[in-house]
């Protein structure tokens, strides 16, 4: 089984059990085991994983950190856990940071069962950095975030190569926090350096707060242009110009539809189709796929034809969102949290057209 496939099921389990996590220990037990073992440690073996690890740190005698992972017989990750639903943000990692400077490991896990933080000492030398470089949510990744992981993995572990780009990652991602902030709560000084590029009064008081506003909505208005460019994009086939989307096609909307049949297609479904559309683009005419709703599954066909299943969507329940496959002409279905999921799908949606094109 593929690590994002792993991964997911730890997720939908976790989800499932959430109102019967309440401390730590269950966190532990739910998730975050589940979790080192998904990366290909035992965490019934004490060799690889040893619970409660103690070290004199000190004048600090006895003090434990929940897990310690041995990579290669090396001390290697140092995890520290928290209660389910703990705000990293806030959390003193005391034991953490004592341990690290006293032990052989060069990485650091600090989690909360659904978040991972990865830390290491890339701004000083046996001294863990106040800013996690990589951050794994496992309610919501995606390819890259799996790539990143893997090579924490039993098989792929190596330091150097994780270190080797460790620092670029931690910018990164830090560089994408801050823009993330830019969008949300446009700070003055953007706003400034926008009024700046496209208006030449004076920048006083009053025509900064009139262009706030201004500024937040175009910064919207470009972000919703650039998924939509994307998404055409990825749904248009190689020989097709990218083109906007005709009548006949489904296209990118905010609201649900409900035909003459009583049968609501519903935002979720259409997004889901759009995301099969752009994974099939790659090898298929995507005229050739087709969306067909029902009352109680939505359906998406190659030509059109009932005879060519590709995938089903069983989204009608509040609780539960489901995802059809088809191997051989059966249906096997699967949990998934969120339409996002289904990008983990992406080879057995292929598989799948590729035993009509036969």
């Amino acid at each position: 089984m593929e690590l994002s496939e792993k991964l997911s099921g730890i997720a939908r389990r976790g989800q499932d059990q959430v109102d019967h996590i309440k401390n730590e220990e269950a966190t532990k037990t739910a998730l975050v085991l589940p979790f080192i073992n998904a990366l290909g440690y035992d965490p019934f073996d004490t060799r690889e994983v040893v619970p409660e690890f103690t070290a004199d740190v000190g004048t600090k005698k006895g003090e434990k950190v929940d897990y310690a992972i041995r990579a290669d017989g090396n001390l290697s990750i140092l995890v520290e856990c928290k209660p389910i639903g703990t705000n990293l943000s806030n959390v003193q990692y005391n034991q953490l940071y004592r341990y690290f400077s006293c032990t052989d490991a060069k990485f650091a896990i600090l989690t909360n069962g659904f978040e991972y933080r990865f830390y290491s000492d890339l701004d000083f030398e046996n001294k863990l950095d106040n800013r996690p470089f990589f951050t794994f949510h496992l309610r919501d990744f995606n390819d890259q975030d799996i790539e990143e992981l893997r090579k924490f993995t039993k098989p792929n572990f190596d330091v150097q190569a994780i270190l080797s780009t460790a620092n670029r990652l931690k910018y990164t991602n830090l560089a994408k926090q801050a823009i993330d902030e830019v969008f949300r709560e446009t700070p003055e000084e953007f706003v400034k350096y926008i009024v700046g590029k496209i208006y030449d009064g004076r920048q006083t008081r009053q025509v900064i707060d009139e262009f706030t506003p201004i500024v937040r909505d175009a910064s919207k208005l470009y972000i919703k242009e650039q998924v939509a460019q994307r998404l055409r994009g990825a749904l248009a086939s190689n020989d097709v110009d990218t083109q906007p989307p005709s009548a006949s096609d489904i296209s990118i909307v905010d609201d649900t539809s409900i035909n003459d049949d009583g049968i609501e297609t519903t935002q979720e479904e259409i997004d889901a189709y759009n995301i099969v559309r752009s994974i099939l683009a790659e090898n298929i005419d995507v005229s050739r796929i087709a969306m067909r709703d029902a009352k109680s599954y939505c359906a998406v066909l190659l030509d059109d034809n009932n005879r060519k299943p590709i995938c089903r969507f069983h989204f009608n329940s509040k609780s539960i969102k489901r995802i059809g496959f088809f191997t051989n002409k059966n249906e096997e279905r699967v949990d998934i949290l969120s339409v996002n999921d289904i990008f983990q799908f992406r080879d057995q949606l292929k598989k799948t057209a590729d035993e009509y094109q036969d």
